[in-house]
């Protein structure tokens, strides 16, 4: 079996994190799902600031799920903010989201979302996703050379 990544969950619903948390431990998709409640708690994660300051020796997660609206800081700023560092521009970036609405998917790419998935509105479909999403980007998905092992 191939090696198991960790993956950055970057939701504000509740009920949407215990459903993805769920869906990827039922299929055994990651090692480790970091979750973060926020934009600003998701960038403080990334560049290891404020709460996880101390974060030291940390692995770049194989994939962001995240959320494109959300309170403080939205993920249309976080992809932003994520593409344009340095080091942080190869992190896979999956915008999950309820938005159906155009200029959201269009702004996403134009700032270099990887993937952008409308969360389904069934639990049954929306555990799938999430399956179908963790499989490919934590188990099938190649990273560039050196991806696990660099440092954030």
């Amino acid at each position: 079996m191939p090696e198991l990544k960790r993956i950055l969950l970057v939701e504000d619903n509740p009920n949407d994190v215990e459903l993805t948390l769920n869906a990827l431990a039922e299929h055994n998709l990651a090692n480790e799902v970091e979750v973060t409640r926020d934009g600003a708690e998701a960038l403080d994660y990334l560049f290891q600031r404020g709460g996880y300051a101390n974060r030291s020796g940390a692995v770049m997660p194989a994939v962001m799920l995240l959320d494109l609206k959300m309170p403080r800081v939205d993920g249309l700023e976080v992809l932003r903010q994520i593409k344009s560092d340095e080091k942080l521009k190869i992190l896979p970036v999956v915008m999950l989201t309820s938005s159906r609405e155009e200029k959201d998917l269009v702004k996403s790419y134009n700032l270099g979302v990887n993937a952008f998935v409308v969360k389904p509105a069934s639990f049954d479909q929306f555990v799938s996703a999430i399956k179908e999403l963790g499989f490919f980007w934590a188990i099938l998905n190649e990273p560039p050379p050196g991806h696990r092992k660099k440092k954030i």
